[in-house]
Protein backbone atom coordinates (compact mmCIF):
# COMPACT_ATOMS: atom_id res chain seq x y z
CA UNK A 1 0.00 0.00 0.00
CA UNK A 2 3.08 2.38 1.26
CA UNK A 3 3.98 2.11 -2.72
CA UNK A 4 0.62 2.81 -3.96
CA UNK A 5 0.14 5.53 -1.81
CA UNK A 6 3.79 7.52 -3.10
CA UNK A 7 2.36 6.93 -6.78
CA UNK A 8 -1.05 8.20 -6.02
CA UNK A 9 1.30 11.72 -4.42
CA UNK A 10 2.29 11.64 -7.38
CA UNK A 11 -0.02 11.69 -9.61
CA UNK A 12 -1.57 14.29 -7.55
CA UNK A 13 1.33 16.67 -7.42
CA UNK A 14 1.66 16.74 -11.22
CA UNK A 15 -1.89 17.77 -11.38
CA UNK A 16 -0.97 20.73 -8.69
CA UNK A 17 2.50 21.51 -11.20
CA UNK A 18 0.88 21.67 -13.83
CA UNK A 19 -1.67 23.90 -12.47
CA UNK A 20 1.32 26.20 -11.18
CA UNK A 21 2.63 26.62 -14.60
CA UNK A 22 -0.54 28.08 -15.89
CA UNK A 23 -0.81 30.42 -13.25
CA UNK A 24 2.95 31.46 -13.82
CA UNK A 25 1.88 32.50 -17.64
CA UNK A 26 -1.40 34.22 -16.75
CA UNK A 27 0.89 36.55 -14.27
CA UNK A 28 3.71 36.42 -17.15
CA UNK A 29 0.23 37.66 -19.26
CA UNK A 30 -0.63 40.22 -16.49
CA UNK A 31 2.92 42.29 -16.29
CA UNK A 32 3.15 42.48 -20.18
CA UNK A 33 -0.03 41.87 -22.46
CA UNK A 34 -3.13 41.78 -20.84
CA UNK A 35 -5.09 45.08 -21.73
CA UNK A 36 -5.87 47.57 -18.10
CA UNK A 37 -9.52 46.71 -18.43
CA UNK A 38 -8.65 42.49 -17.92
CA UNK A 39 -7.80 43.54 -14.04
CA UNK A 40 -10.53 42.22 -12.23
CA UNK A 41 -10.72 38.99 -14.25
CA UNK A 42 -8.06 37.89 -13.99
CA UNK A 43 -7.80 38.33 -10.38
CA UNK A 44 -10.69 36.14 -10.43
CA UNK A 45 -8.90 33.26 -12.51
CA UNK A 46 -5.67 33.45 -11.04
CA UNK A 47 -7.58 33.03 -7.42
CA UNK A 48 -9.67 30.18 -8.65
CA UNK A 49 -6.61 28.84 -9.41
CA UNK A 50 -5.06 28.89 -6.42
CA UNK A 51 -8.13 27.64 -5.00
CA UNK A 52 -7.81 24.63 -6.75
CA UNK A 53 -4.04 23.56 -6.25
CA UNK A 54 -4.87 24.61 -2.45
CA UNK A 55 -7.88 22.19 -2.34
CA UNK A 56 -5.89 19.39 -4.05
CA UNK A 57 -2.94 19.89 -1.56
CA UNK A 58 -5.12 20.40 1.57
CA UNK A 59 -7.57 17.44 0.97
CA UNK A 60 -8.00 15.07 3.99
CA UNK A 61 -6.40 12.09 1.22
CA UNK A 62 -2.70 14.37 0.97
CA UNK A 63 -2.29 14.18 4.68
CA UNK A 64 -2.93 10.21 4.85
CA UNK A 65 -0.91 9.11 1.72
CA UNK A 66 1.90 11.47 3.21
CA UNK A 67 1.79 9.69 6.43
CA UNK A 68 1.29 6.27 4.58
CA UNK A 69 4.07 6.62 1.88
CA UNK A 70 6.36 7.87 4.76
CA UNK A 71 6.33 4.12 5.61
CA UNK A 72 7.73 2.92 2.33
CA UNK A 73 10.89 1.58 2.65
CA UNK A 74 11.66 0.82 -0.60
CA UNK A 75 11.67 4.87 -2.55
CA UNK A 76 15.00 5.52 -3.93
CA UNK A 77 16.78 8.65 -2.96
CA UNK A 78 15.07 11.10 -5.42
CA UNK A 79 11.73 9.59 -3.98
CA UNK A 80 12.25 10.32 -0.53
CA UNK A 81 13.67 13.75 -1.54
CA UNK A 82 10.27 14.58 -3.84
CA UNK A 83 8.28 13.12 -0.35
CA UNK A 84 9.85 15.61 1.68
CA UNK A 85 9.33 18.22 -0.65
CA UNK A 86 5.47 17.22 -0.81
CA UNK A 87 5.67 17.30 2.87
CA UNK A 88 6.49 20.72 3.36
CA UNK A 89 4.48 22.04 0.84
CA UNK A 90 1.40 20.27 2.25
CA UNK A 91 2.59 22.08 5.67
CA UNK A 92 2.61 25.06 4.42
CA UNK A 93 -0.93 24.85 2.65
CA UNK A 94 -2.84 22.96 5.68
CA UNK A 95 -1.83 25.99 8.04
CA UNK A 96 -4.42 28.06 5.85
CA UNK A 97 -8.03 28.18 4.92
CA UNK A 98 -9.63 28.17 2.12
CA UNK A 99 -11.32 31.09 2.27
CA UNK A 100 -7.71 33.01 3.79
CA UNK A 101 -6.13 31.72 1.03
CA UNK A 102 -8.71 32.82 -2.02
CA UNK A 103 -9.02 36.79 -0.07
CA UNK A 104 -5.24 36.53 -0.24
CA UNK A 105 -5.17 36.15 -3.66
CA UNK A 106 -7.81 38.15 -4.56
CA UNK A 107 -6.31 41.02 -2.47
CA UNK A 108 -2.82 40.25 -3.66
CA UNK A 109 -3.98 41.40 -7.52
CA UNK A 110 -6.00 44.03 -6.53
CA UNK A 111 -3.14 45.72 -4.75
CA UNK A 112 -0.55 45.15 -7.19
CA UNK A 113 -3.05 46.41 -10.22
CA UNK A 114 -3.25 49.44 -8.17
CA UNK A 115 -0.21 49.59 -6.93
CA UNK A 116 0.87 50.23 -10.80
CA UNK A 117 -1.17 53.01 -11.10
CA UNK A 118 -0.01 54.80 -7.49
CA UNK A 119 3.48 54.33 -8.63
CA UNK A 120 2.99 56.43 -11.90
CA UNK A 121 1.32 58.83 -10.04
CA UNK A 122 3.77 58.98 -7.35
CA UNK A 123 0.45 58.48 -4.98
CA UNK A 124 1.28 56.02 -2.15
CA UNK A 125 -2.34 57.05 -0.49
CA UNK A 126 -4.03 55.61 -3.49
CA UNK A 127 -2.76 51.94 -2.68
CA UNK A 128 -2.97 52.36 1.38
CA UNK A 129 -5.77 50.93 1.71
CA UNK A 130 -5.20 47.89 -0.65
CA UNK A 131 -2.00 47.19 0.99
CA UNK A 132 -3.03 47.79 4.83
CA UNK A 133 -6.32 44.96 3.53
CA UNK A 134 -3.43 42.75 2.35
CA UNK A 135 -1.22 43.13 5.28
CA UNK A 136 -4.30 42.36 7.17
CA UNK A 137 -4.69 38.73 5.21
CA UNK A 138 -0.71 38.19 5.33
CA UNK A 139 -0.62 38.92 9.15
CA UNK A 140 -3.41 36.00 9.19
CA UNK A 141 -1.50 34.04 7.54
CA UNK A 142 1.53 34.71 8.89
CA UNK A 143 -0.08 34.08 12.53
CA UNK A 144 -1.71 30.45 10.88
CA UNK A 145 1.71 29.07 9.42
CA UNK A 146 3.94 30.42 12.90
CA UNK A 147 1.00 28.03 14.98
CA UNK A 148 1.57 25.10 12.58
CA UNK A 149 5.31 24.99 11.64
CA UNK A 150 6.69 26.18 15.03
CA UNK A 151 8.33 29.05 13.86
CA UNK A 152 7.78 32.37 14.32
CA UNK A 153 5.81 34.34 11.75
CA UNK A 154 8.22 36.24 9.84
CA UNK A 155 10.08 32.66 9.45
CA UNK A 156 7.22 31.28 8.75
CA UNK A 157 6.60 33.68 6.10
CA UNK A 158 10.32 33.56 4.82
CA UNK A 159 10.08 29.34 5.06
CA UNK A 160 8.28 29.58 2.00
CA UNK A 161 11.09 31.18 -0.01
CA UNK A 162 14.07 30.43 1.96
CA UNK A 163 13.40 26.64 2.93
CA UNK A 164 14.90 26.38 6.22
CA UNK A 165 15.93 29.71 6.38
CA UNK A 166 15.45 31.51 10.07
CA UNK A 167 15.63 35.48 10.28
CA UNK A 168 18.51 34.57 13.28
CA UNK A 169 20.71 33.69 10.57
CA UNK A 170 19.88 36.50 8.33
CA UNK A 171 20.64 39.01 11.43
CA UNK A 172 24.03 37.53 11.66
CA UNK A 173 25.04 37.08 7.93
CA UNK A 174 23.30 41.10 7.82
CA UNK A 175 25.13 42.57 10.81
CA UNK A 176 28.48 41.42 9.16
CA UNK A 177 27.57 43.61 5.76
CA UNK A 178 26.36 46.55 7.84
CA UNK A 179 29.69 46.46 9.78
CA UNK A 180 31.66 45.94 7.09
CA UNK A 181 29.96 48.30 3.84
CA UNK A 182 29.95 51.84 5.22
CA UNK A 183 33.25 52.10 5.67
CA UNK A 184 33.88 50.41 2.54
CA UNK A 185 31.46 52.43 0.31
CA UNK A 186 34.13 55.45 1.98
CA UNK A 187 37.10 53.68 0.41
CA UNK A 188 35.49 52.94 -2.79
CA UNK A 189 34.36 56.19 -3.34
CA UNK A 190 37.95 57.97 -2.74
CA UNK A 191 39.49 55.29 -5.03
CA UNK A 192 37.32 56.19 -7.94
CA UNK A 193 38.06 59.64 -7.21
CA UNK A 194 41.49 58.88 -7.62
CA UNK A 195 41.14 57.94 -11.14
CA UNK A 196 40.14 60.02 -14.10
CA UNK A 197 36.23 59.66 -15.07
CA UNK A 198 36.13 57.20 -17.86
CA UNK A 199 34.43 58.50 -20.99
CA UNK A 200 30.64 57.66 -20.98
CA UNK A 201 29.35 56.45 -24.37
CA UNK A 202 27.01 59.02 -25.67
CA UNK A 203 23.39 58.17 -26.61
CA UNK A 204 20.35 58.08 -27.11
CA UNK A 205 20.52 54.43 -27.54
CA UNK A 206 17.83 53.15 -30.04
CA UNK A 207 15.63 50.22 -28.11
CA UNK A 208 15.37 47.85 -30.89
CA UNK A 209 19.41 48.07 -30.87
CA UNK A 210 19.18 47.47 -27.46
CA UNK A 211 16.98 44.72 -27.73
CA UNK A 212 18.98 43.32 -30.31
CA UNK A 213 22.02 43.27 -28.63
CA UNK A 214 20.13 41.25 -25.57
CA UNK A 215 18.66 38.93 -27.62
CA UNK A 216 22.60 38.61 -29.01
CA UNK A 217 23.80 37.97 -25.52
CA UNK A 218 21.29 35.36 -24.65
CA UNK A 219 22.08 33.34 -27.04
CA UNK A 220 25.97 33.55 -26.18
CA UNK A 221 24.95 32.07 -23.18
CA UNK A 222 22.85 29.72 -24.33
CA UNK A 223 19.32 30.59 -23.93
CA UNK A 224 17.12 28.28 -25.84
CA UNK A 225 14.62 30.72 -27.44
CA UNK A 226 12.43 27.54 -28.78
CA UNK A 227 11.39 27.33 -25.13
CA UNK A 228 11.11 31.08 -24.51
CA UNK A 229 11.48 34.83 -25.23
CA UNK A 230 11.91 38.08 -24.28
CA UNK A 231 9.44 40.78 -23.52
CA UNK A 232 9.18 44.26 -21.67
CA UNK A 233 7.63 44.95 -18.45
CA UNK A 234 7.60 47.72 -15.99
CA UNK A 235 9.38 45.37 -13.34
CA UNK A 236 11.70 43.06 -15.10
CA UNK A 237 11.17 39.63 -14.09
CA UNK A 238 11.70 35.69 -15.34
CA UNK A 239 8.40 34.29 -15.61
CA UNK A 240 6.73 31.36 -17.27
CA UNK A 241 7.72 27.34 -16.93
CA UNK A 242 10.85 25.65 -17.43
CA UNK A 243 9.40 24.83 -20.65
CA UNK A 244 8.56 28.14 -21.61
CA UNK A 245 10.75 30.43 -19.87
CA UNK A 246 9.67 34.40 -20.24
CA UNK A 247 11.92 36.77 -19.41
CA UNK A 248 11.19 40.57 -19.29
CA UNK A 249 13.20 43.58 -19.08
CA UNK A 250 12.49 47.90 -19.37
CA UNK A 251 14.04 49.73 -22.22
CA UNK A 252 15.69 53.34 -21.32
CA UNK A 253 17.25 55.07 -24.54
CA UNK A 254 19.35 57.31 -22.23
CA UNK A 255 21.01 54.31 -20.83
CA UNK A 256 21.35 51.12 -22.92
CA UNK A 257 23.45 49.52 -19.66
CA UNK A 258 19.98 49.01 -17.42
CA UNK A 259 17.96 47.02 -20.08
CA UNK A 260 21.38 44.68 -21.28
CA UNK A 261 22.15 43.87 -17.23
CA UNK A 262 18.60 43.53 -16.97
CA UNK A 263 18.61 40.86 -19.86
CA UNK A 264 21.80 38.96 -18.44
CA UNK A 265 20.45 38.58 -14.91
CA UNK A 266 17.04 37.16 -15.94
CA UNK A 267 18.37 34.95 -18.32
CA UNK A 268 20.46 33.76 -15.56
CA UNK A 269 17.19 32.97 -13.71
CA UNK A 270 15.95 31.44 -17.05
CA UNK A 271 19.01 29.21 -17.76
CA UNK A 272 18.29 27.60 -13.94
CA UNK A 273 14.69 26.95 -14.89
CA UNK A 274 15.39 25.17 -18.06
CA UNK A 275 18.22 22.83 -16.57
CA UNK A 276 15.82 21.35 -13.53
CA UNK A 277 15.85 18.26 -14.02
CA UNK A 278 13.45 17.19 -16.82
CA UNK A 279 12.71 13.93 -15.56
CA UNK A 280 10.71 15.24 -12.21
CA UNK A 281 8.84 17.62 -14.07
CA UNK A 282 6.20 18.80 -12.64
CA UNK A 283 7.09 16.94 -9.06
CA UNK A 284 8.08 19.64 -5.92
CA UNK A 285 11.52 17.65 -6.30
CA UNK A 286 12.04 19.01 -9.99
CA UNK A 287 11.15 22.72 -8.90
CA UNK A 288 14.08 25.96 -7.79
CA UNK A 289 15.54 25.38 -4.52
CA UNK A 290 14.05 28.66 -3.04
CA UNK A 291 14.70 32.15 -3.94
CA UNK A 292 18.23 32.58 -2.41
CA UNK A 293 19.22 30.31 -4.89
CA UNK A 294 17.40 31.15 -7.79
CA UNK A 295 18.66 34.65 -6.72
CA UNK A 296 22.71 33.20 -7.08
CA UNK A 297 22.10 32.06 -10.71
CA UNK A 298 21.11 35.27 -11.86
CA UNK A 299 23.42 37.42 -9.78
CA UNK A 300 26.23 34.96 -10.72
CA UNK A 301 25.65 35.83 -14.25
CA UNK A 302 24.97 39.63 -14.07
CA UNK A 303 27.10 40.85 -11.50
CA UNK A 304 29.89 38.13 -10.98
CA UNK A 305 30.35 37.22 -14.69
CA UNK A 306 28.83 40.16 -16.70
CA UNK A 307 30.91 43.00 -14.88
CA UNK A 308 34.29 41.66 -15.15
CA UNK A 309 37.09 42.63 -17.20
CA UNK A 310 37.14 38.84 -18.96
CA UNK A 311 33.51 39.43 -20.03
CA UNK A 312 34.01 43.01 -21.38
CA UNK A 313 36.86 41.71 -23.78
CA UNK A 314 34.05 39.35 -25.23
CA UNK A 315 31.17 41.79 -25.17
CA UNK A 316 32.47 45.47 -25.93
CA UNK A 317 32.73 44.46 -29.58
CA UNK A 318 29.13 43.33 -29.60
CA UNK A 319 27.90 46.54 -27.84
CA UNK A 320 29.76 49.49 -29.83
CA UNK A 321 28.68 47.57 -33.57
CA UNK A 322 24.97 47.68 -31.66
CA UNK A 323 25.16 51.37 -31.38
CA UNK A 324 28.08 52.67 -33.65
CA UNK A 325 29.80 53.69 -31.49
CA UNK A 326 33.42 55.28 -31.89
CA UNK A 327 36.15 56.29 -29.42
CA UNK A 328 37.88 55.68 -26.49
CA UNK A 329 34.05 54.95 -24.31
CA UNK A 330 33.72 51.80 -26.14
CA UNK A 331 36.71 50.60 -25.26
CA UNK A 332 36.57 47.70 -22.69
CA UNK A 333 38.29 49.09 -19.90
CA UNK A 334 36.03 52.16 -20.02
CA UNK A 335 32.55 50.19 -20.08
CA UNK A 336 34.22 48.31 -17.37
CA UNK A 337 34.76 50.66 -15.05
CA UNK A 338 31.39 51.93 -16.39
CA UNK A 339 29.66 49.11 -15.37
CA UNK A 340 31.40 49.04 -11.50
CA UNK A 341 30.92 52.76 -10.94
CA UNK A 342 29.67 53.07 -7.54
CA UNK A 343 27.09 55.99 -6.12
CA UNK A 344 24.38 55.59 -3.77
CA UNK A 345 21.37 56.02 -5.48
CA UNK A 346 17.54 55.36 -4.14
CA UNK A 347 16.00 52.66 -7.12
CA UNK A 348 17.11 49.23 -5.91
CA UNK A 349 17.18 47.55 -8.88
CA UNK A 350 19.65 50.15 -10.48
CA UNK A 351 21.97 49.77 -7.42
CA UNK A 352 25.69 48.76 -7.61
CA UNK A 353 26.97 45.78 -5.88
CA UNK A 354 28.10 47.98 -2.93
CA UNK A 355 25.19 49.46 -1.77
CA UNK A 356 22.58 47.16 -2.97
CA UNK A 357 22.84 44.75 0.33
CA UNK A 358 21.85 47.90 2.40
CA UNK A 359 18.65 48.29 -0.05
CA UNK A 360 17.93 44.53 0.92
CA UNK A 361 18.43 45.56 4.74
CA UNK A 362 16.14 48.28 4.97
CA UNK A 363 13.69 46.41 3.39
CA UNK A 364 14.04 43.41 5.48
CA UNK A 365 14.09 45.51 8.77
CA UNK A 366 10.69 47.40 7.25
CA UNK A 367 8.76 43.96 6.53
CA UNK A 368 9.70 42.67 9.77
CA UNK A 369 8.05 45.62 11.48
CA UNK A 370 5.19 45.59 9.52
CA UNK A 371 4.45 41.91 10.12
CA UNK A 372 4.05 42.31 13.72
CA UNK A 373 2.72 45.54 13.80
CA UNK A 374 5.40 47.55 15.21
CA UNK A 375 5.30 49.95 11.95
CA UNK A 376 1.86 51.51 10.61
CA UNK A 377 1.34 51.41 6.71
CA UNK A 378 0.73 55.15 7.02
CA UNK A 379 4.27 55.47 8.64
CA UNK A 380 5.93 53.42 6.09
CA UNK A 381 6.69 56.51 3.59
CA UNK A 382 8.96 58.38 6.19
CA UNK A 383 10.46 55.25 7.61
CA UNK A 384 11.42 54.20 4.35
CA UNK A 385 13.68 57.65 3.42
CA UNK A 386 14.69 57.60 7.23
CA UNK A 387 15.77 54.22 6.76
CA UNK A 388 17.97 54.52 3.52
CA UNK A 389 19.09 58.11 4.41
CA UNK A 390 20.78 55.89 7.76
CA UNK A 391 22.40 53.52 6.01
CA UNK A 392 23.51 55.29 2.52
CA UNK A 393 23.09 59.24 3.32
CA UNK A 394 20.54 59.69 0.90
CA UNK A 395 16.62 60.82 1.21
CA UNK A 396 14.11 60.10 -1.45
CA UNK A 397 12.12 63.24 -2.17
CA UNK A 398 8.86 61.17 -3.81
CA UNK A 399 7.55 57.90 -3.14
CA UNK A 400 8.29 56.52 -6.65
CA UNK A 401 11.64 56.24 -5.74
CA UNK A 402 10.92 55.39 -2.02
CA UNK A 403 8.28 52.71 -1.05
CA UNK A 404 6.58 52.27 -4.09
CA UNK A 405 9.31 51.12 -6.57
CA UNK A 406 9.03 47.52 -5.78
CA UNK A 407 6.33 45.24 -6.60
CA UNK A 408 7.35 42.79 -3.97
CA UNK A 409 4.62 44.01 -1.27
CA UNK A 410 1.83 45.12 -3.53
CA UNK A 411 1.95 41.49 -4.80
CA UNK A 412 1.57 39.38 -1.98
CA UNK A 413 5.52 38.66 -1.47
CA UNK A 414 6.34 39.40 2.19
CA UNK A 415 9.73 37.49 3.97
CA UNK A 416 10.77 37.65 0.22
CA UNK A 417 13.66 40.47 0.43
CA UNK A 418 16.52 39.06 2.49
CA UNK A 419 17.28 36.15 -0.39
CA UNK A 420 18.00 39.16 -2.86
CA UNK A 421 21.41 39.36 -0.37
CA UNK A 422 21.76 35.99 0.18
CA UNK A 423 21.71 35.40 -3.26
CA UNK A 424 24.64 37.55 -3.72
CA UNK A 425 26.78 36.05 -1.15
CA UNK A 426 26.01 32.55 -2.60
CA UNK A 427 26.84 33.90 -5.89
CA UNK A 428 30.12 35.40 -4.91
CA UNK A 429 30.79 31.94 -2.93
CA UNK A 430 29.46 29.82 -6.19
CA UNK A 431 31.40 31.77 -8.75
CA UNK A 432 34.34 31.39 -6.91
CA UNK A 433 34.62 28.05 -6.43
CA UNK A 434 33.71 27.44 -9.99
CA UNK A 435 36.91 29.75 -11.59
CA UNK A 436 38.86 27.59 -9.08
CA UNK A 437 37.78 24.17 -10.10
CA UNK A 438 38.42 25.03 -14.25
CA UNK A 439 40.55 27.54 -15.37
CA UNK A 440 38.92 27.34 -18.65
CA UNK A 441 35.56 28.81 -17.50
CA UNK A 442 37.59 32.02 -17.18
CA UNK A 443 39.32 31.56 -20.53
CA UNK A 444 35.65 30.65 -22.20
CA UNK A 445 34.42 33.72 -20.70
CA UNK A 446 37.04 35.58 -22.19
CA UNK A 447 36.29 34.27 -26.04
CA UNK A 448 32.64 34.47 -25.43
CA UNK A 449 32.38 30.72 -24.78
CA UNK A 450 30.20 29.69 -21.53
CA UNK A 451 29.91 26.31 -21.78
CA UNK A 452 32.24 25.16 -18.78
CA UNK A 453 30.72 27.66 -16.88
CA UNK A 454 27.09 26.57 -17.43
CA UNK A 455 28.07 23.15 -17.51
CA UNK A 456 29.55 23.53 -13.79
CA UNK A 457 26.42 25.53 -12.92
CA UNK A 458 24.45 22.70 -14.07
CA UNK A 459 26.11 20.03 -12.45
CA UNK A 460 26.37 21.27 -8.83
CA UNK A 461 23.00 23.94 -9.10
CA UNK A 462 20.91 23.06 -11.86
CA UNK A 463 20.14 19.67 -12.53
CA UNK A 464 19.54 18.99 -8.56
CA UNK A 465 16.29 20.51 -8.13
CA UNK A 466 15.12 20.00 -4.60
CA UNK A 467 16.91 17.00 -3.97
CA UNK A 468 19.41 18.95 -1.38
CA UNK A 469 18.62 21.77 1.11
CA UNK A 470 20.09 25.33 -0.11
CA UNK A 471 22.16 24.57 2.91
CA UNK A 472 23.58 21.04 1.75
CA UNK A 473 23.98 22.48 -2.53
CA UNK A 474 26.52 25.44 -1.17
CA UNK A 475 28.43 23.59 0.83
CA UNK A 476 28.81 20.70 -1.42
CA UNK A 477 29.59 22.94 -4.61
CA UNK A 478 31.81 25.18 -2.67
CA UNK A 479 33.19 22.89 0.33
CA UNK A 480 32.38 25.21 3.38
CA UNK A 481 28.92 26.65 4.43
CA UNK A 482 27.74 30.29 3.56
CA UNK A 483 29.04 32.98 4.85
CA UNK A 484 29.89 36.25 3.41
CA UNK A 485 33.97 35.80 3.20
CA UNK A 486 33.49 34.93 -0.56
CA UNK A 487 31.48 38.66 -1.15
CA UNK A 488 33.14 40.89 1.11
CA UNK A 489 36.98 39.42 -0.87
CA UNK A 490 35.02 39.81 -4.67
CA UNK A 491 33.88 43.41 -3.74
CA UNK A 492 37.72 44.40 -2.35
CA UNK A 493 39.13 42.48 -5.21
CA UNK A 494 36.79 44.63 -7.81
CA UNK A 495 36.38 47.88 -6.49
CA UNK A 496 39.80 48.67 -4.29
CA UNK A 497 42.29 47.92 -7.69
CA UNK A 498 40.07 49.25 -10.41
Amino acid sequence: MSKQAYLKLEKRFRRIGVIRDINEVLHWDNATKMPAGGGTGRSNQLAELCNINHSLLCDTETGDLLDEAEKDSTLGSWQLANLTAMRRKWSHAAALSEELVLALSKASSKCETVWRAARAQDNFATVLPHMDNLLSLVRECAQAKSESLGLSQYDALLDEYEPGGLSADIDVRFAELEAFLPGFLGQVLENQKSNPPPAMPEGPFNVAAQRKLGLQLMTALGFDFKHGRLDVSLHPFCGGTPDDVRITTRFDENDFTSAIMGVLHETGHGLYERGLPQEWRYQPVGEALGMAIHESQSLLIEMQMSRSRPFLEFAAPLIRNAFGGTGPAWEPQSLYRNLINVEPGFIRVDADEVTYPMHVILRYRLEKQMIVGDLALSDLPAAWNDGLESLLGIRPTNDREGCLQDIHWYDGAWGYFPTYTLGAMTAAQLFAAALQSDPQISLGIAKGNFTALITWLGENVHSLGCSLGPANVIEKATGRPLSSVAFISHLKARYLSS
